[in-house]
């Protein structure tokens, strides 16, 4: 029994170790000034990007990349890469 169960807790261990883990405050704190989950704002909605994006292999670098580019629409983005590449899995994941 004990087996089992520490299987068990291994394999949930490496199932959501590779979870995302951005979360709505995240995201909010870092491009809720332009973007919202359901609404445009500035910019597309959460929701939307991730419709534009889905099934695209390069959609979390192409994202990357285009907000990164201090002459595009994101200039003034002072945010930690790591954490903007964990937004943008989240938000792919809409």
């Amino acid at each position: 029994m004990k087996r089992v169960l520490m299987a068990t807790f291994i394999a949930t261990g490496v199932l959501f170790a590779g979870a995302v883990q951005a979360n709505p405050e995240l995201a909010n704190a870092n491009c809720g000034k332009c973007h919202e989950m359901d609404k445009k704002k500035k910019g597309p909605s959460y929701k939307d990007t991730a419709a534009k994006y889905k099934g695209k292999a390069d959609a979390e670098a192409t994202i990357l990349k285009f907000i990164s580019d201090p002459k595009g629409d994101h200039p003034e983005i002072k945010v930690k890469p790591d954490d903007a590449k964990t937004v943008i899995k989240w938000v792919l994941q809409q």
